[in-house]
């Protein structure tokens, strides 16, 4: 099952090195082609990390309990 983290990793090289390349096939010089490309790779990975942050998918409901864990009282 593909998840979101799975997409994003695999849209961010197709971002970076396919907007840039063609940009730069358009005739953009390769320096100006690579900062969009960049720039979309960055919001991605900030999007990833800020905003549907991987923590909070994985919240489990049953509580904690270490049964290793003895308190000193």
């Amino acid at each position: 099952m593909t998840g979101y983290y799975d997409v994003l990793l695999a849209v961010l090289p197709v971002a970076l090195f396919g907007l840039s390349g063609g940009l730069y096939a358009a005739g953009v010089d390769l320096t100006a082609a690579l900062t969009p490309g960049g720039l979309v790779a960055t919001a991605l990975t900030a999007h990833g990390l800020f905003v549907n942050d991987p923590s909070g998918s994985r919240q489990s409901t049953q509580p904690r309990h270490d049964a290793g864990f003895e308190s000193a009282d």
